[in-house]
């Protein structure tokens, strides 16, 4: 584990990230639970991602949950009439058209039902055990760099990523890596932006654990020159310059 732990640290540390890296172990029906963390009540998945990305470590199960999307998503609940109609986002405001959120669920990746009995997320700086999934909630410039850590690893194999710009943390950043077996990238959600402390300018992306080494090892290699340069802006600055002696040039009394 504390190979695990000190790839997170360093991950954490050449991209600046302002939480933690947060890993996600689904644990089965019937599996016994041998972790610890606190057990939350009322609670959305964002959140108690939220929560690990801010050093907790928690457990969600279908007692817990709140989000009737996302604990449908996770089979532990049907979902709602009004959400299976998409007349619940019709009424939100965020379709126009009961028909756009009515497809949008029937699109929706999920767990058969009776699958899941709990999810455990935890900083996986601190991991204890091995998790399913990797789930990193932070600014849009730091994910683009995870981004192309996957994509060295892919041999520059382009990254197609699924969204419904609905259920961002649950679904896209940890059901669907965890189902599907890839990397997806979200945009984030109403749900997530609403309910949680993500920021304007933070989003969220998800990866299966067993590409965690090979991340790791990408960022390790940008961080070597791509990423402080990229980070330092010289070509903007070369432009300013230039901007700034073409300026000079044009101007009438410099003549």
């Amino acid at each position: 584990m504390t190979t695990i732990q000190a790839a997170a640290q360093k991950i954490k540390a050449d991209l600046g990230l302002n939480s933690f890296v947060v890993g996600v172990k689904f644990i089965l029906k019937d599996e016994p639970i041998h972790v610890r963390g606190r057990r939350l009540l009322q609670h959305r998945y964002c959140q108690a991602l939220m929560k690990a990305r801010q050093g907790e470590h928690v457990l969600l199960d279908a007692e817990g949950i709140s989000c009737p999307a996302a604990a449908a998503a996770f089979g532990f609940k049907a979902l709602p009439p009004a959400l299976q109609t998409g007349k619940g986002l019709q009424g939100f405001g965020i379709v126009a058209n009961a028909d756009t959120g009515k497809r949008m669920f029937e699109g929706m990746t999920a767990l058969e039902p009776g699958t899941l009995q709990a999810l455990y997320l935890f900083p996986l700086e601190q991991a204890v055990i091995i998790s399913d999934i990797v789930v990193v909630e932070d600014e849009i410039e730091k994910l683009m760099w995870i981004a192309l850590a996957h994509l060295n690893n892919q041999g520059g194999k382009r990254i197609e990523s699924s969204t419904a710009i609905l259920q961002a943390a649950c679904v896209d950043a940890t059901l669907i890596p965890f189902l599907q077996n890839r990397f997806n990238m979200s945009f984030g959600c109403y749900g997530c932006r609403d309910a949680t402390d993500i920021g304007a300018n933070e989003t969220v992306l998800g990866f299966p654990f067993h590409e965690f080494e090979a991340i790791a090892s990408a960022i390790d290699f940008l961080q070597n020159k791509a990423i402080p340069n990229s980070r330092s802006k010289n070509a903007l600055e070369m432009l300013k310059r230039k901007d700034s002696n073409n300026s000079e040039q044009a101007d009438p009394l410099n003549t």
